[in-house]
């Protein structure tokens, strides 16, 4: 596997910090977030991914909860990454090499669940507020080695825009979405994780 395949896997393998007391605002903004991933069930967008090294990459994204995710990339970025059905597959087309691993074992396991619960075997790093957004940092309880995710989030309404993956080694990748839209019905081809070869289901305007 390449540099620029791992660069990509960075932003979405397993998840070092301390958590922080948790204030009583933070304690309801933990609950709003939670409620919020509750009753998100599609979303239809546009990403930018910057990787460690300062590389950007643009494509499609598709999320339904629970547990369904695809990432298509633009040309010249030959990859597509599908969550679905408890597995996550990652293909580069270029190279014509496939890997897959369980959903659990990576951040998305905590954005599709079905009943995200930010406690318990999630721990909540810290939270962050500024005008117009609010950040929370995250870690797999007893697995803080393993890096961190924030998540970054509009305010009023409260919507996802970002999240960012920071790795044991402390190298960031960064993933930001546009150009949303919610409530829509998708194909389930689309989250496909047996056929690299699935195609998309219309990918929203750039």
């Amino acid at each position: 596997m390449n540099r620029r395949t791992l660069l990509a896997l960075a932003a979405l393998l397993p998840l070092p910090a301390v958590a922080q007391s948790v204030s009583a605002q933070d304690k309801a903004d933990i609950a709003r977030i939670e409620r919020y991933l509750l009753t998100l069930r599609t979303l239809r967008g546009r990403f930018l991914q910057i990787a460690p090294n300062g590389d950007t990459s643009e494509g499609a994204a598709w999320l339904q909860r629970p547990g369904r995710m695809r990432f298509e990339y633009d040309p010249p970025t030959p990859f597509l990454l599908v969550a679905g059905y408890g597995g996550v597959m990652f293909h580069d087309r270029k190279l014509q090499q496939t890997s897959t691993f369980p959903l659990s074992q990576t951040p998305l396991g905590i954005l599709l669940s079905d009943q995200p619960k930010l406690s318990g075997d999630i721990t909540v790093e810290g939270i962050d507020r500024q005008p117009g957004m609010v950040q929370i940092t995250l870690f797999r309880t007893g697995h803080q080695g393993d890096g961190s995710l924030m998540l970054t989030f509009a305010e009023t309404p409260l919507q996802l825009r970002q999240w960012s993956v920071l790795d044991a080694q402390r190298l960031e990748t960064r993933v930001s979405l546009f150009n949303i839209t919610l409530g829509e019905t998708f194909d389930q081809k689309l989250f496909d994780i047996t056929d690299p070869r699935t195609q998309p289901g219309g990918a929203p305007g750039r």
